[in-house]
């Protein structure tokens, strides 16, 4: 691995870039033997129709590892690393991560510790990884890079030297964070978060038009043909953002997609009328007008998803055990979702347990959640 990327930093170790197969088997055989990874990802979400992980930052005590999946086409060495519960993979904020690296490589992450969580936990009053750094490292990240594109090649040092730092400090802060959490009493319920996030990664299906055309800001108010020219031009801007491979907002905006189809123009003067910039126009214009064109025949949209009501006595044991949380959070003084999840507590409400051991059985309820917790969550859910 010999690839140089140091820049001038004042600290004194230098990135490698795994860019190769075979350095990327060299780094799973070295990870191996390391007991904890720090991880952070880097996307292209605002520059894609369908983000991508364009880059992997992996830090070890000594060295720092960017590796590349755009100039690698297997990347499964890093799978069982990933998958071992003997070696702790410490992330901030995990969940995005989490989802994104099961997503496009399929890896299922086991054994995670989370500083941002573990912060919330604590208590801080700041918990971004940026403020944590500045305040535990002196180390102030540069905000620009934060909406770069990770898809461009070459990467430009900087954004490398940003990349790098992200998983950089992340084992020391959760030294830190581990020895206060132990100090607090804190380090059984920071555990059982942590499995938690691991344990629930939800990756999204690509394509859910149904989801993402109700979720249009004035769709409800349109009358149904408004609807139905609405959603052809919705798709409209699927097929054209996925043709471009570039965001579908940065073809049009919603809000302009919902003003068409309430005005329908008909001549491209209309659509300067409505608002439309000159490059818009020029470049789809002529698609805009076709797709309005047809009034008659027009498909219906896909129903809206509908949860189904919850019955009153589920309802009414939800709002005890949220109101409960609250309280709960604002003695700690930390957010109601570090005490129990929405999820946890819709189970309890639709499911209540009767005893202690039923606790544990439900996902996010552990030994320590129980013991601490377990009496009062039996009564609220059987008074």
């Amino acid at each position: 691995m010999s690839h140089d990327l140091s820049t001038s930093t004042s600290d004194t170790h230098t990135p490698v870039l795994v860019d190769t197969q075979s350095e990327l088997a060299e780094l799973a055989t070295g990870l191996k033997g390391c007991p904890r990874i720090a991880v952070d990802t880097e996307s292209n979400s605002l520059y894609a129709y369908r983000e991508r992980v364009c880059l992997i930052q992996v830090s070890v005590p000594g060295t720092d590892y960017l590796v590349d999946p755009l100039a690698l086409d297997d990347l499964s060495p890093l799978g069982e690393v990933f998958e071992s519960a003997e070696h702790q993979k410490i992330f901030h904020a995990a969940d995005y991560d989490l989802m994104v690296l099961r997503r496009d490589f399929g890896f299922v992450t086991r054994t995670v510790f989370d500083t941002m969580w573990a912060a919330r936990i604590l208590g801080w009053p700041k918990v971004g990884l940026g403020d944590i750094m500045a305040t535990h490292f002196g180390v102030h990240p540069n905000k620009k890079y934060q909406r770069y594109n990770w898809g461009t090649r070459p990467l430009d040092r900087k954004a490398l030297t940003y990349a790098w730092m992200d998983s950089h400090y992340l084992i020391a802060l959760s030294d830190i964070q581990r020895s206060e959490l132990e100090a607090a009493g804190r380090w059984e319920e920071a555990r059982e978060v942590f499995d938690y996030l691991a344990g629930t990664v939800d990756v999204p299906p690509n394509e859910n038009h149904a989801r993402y055309y109700w979720r249009l800001k004035g769709v409800h108010a349109l009358h149904p043909c408004a609807k139905r020219q609405l959603y052809q031009l919705y798709l409209w801007r699927e097929r054209t953002a996925e043709r471009l491979d570039r965001p579908p907002v940065k073809v049009m905006s919603s809000g302009r997609l919902v003003t068409l189809a309430r005005a329908v123009p008909r001549t491209r003067e209309e659509l300067v009328s409505l608002g439309l910039a000159p490059s818009q126009i020029r470049r789809y214009g002529s698609e805009i007008l076709a797709v309005l064109r047809k009034e008659e025949g027009l498909p219906d949209p896909p129903s809206p998803e509908h949860r189904p009501r919850q019955p009153e006595p589920v309802v009414s044991r939800y709002n005890a055990l949220k109101a409960w949380r609250k309280a709960m959070a604002q003695v700690r003084g930390v957010d109601s979702d570090v005490i129990l999840p929405n999820a946890v507590l819709w189970e309890l409400a639709q499911h209540p347990p009767t005893s202690l051991q039923e606790l544990v059985d439900i996902p996010g309820i552990g030994p320590w959640r129980q013991a601490t917790y377990g009496p009062d969550l039996l009564q609220l859910v059987h008074n």
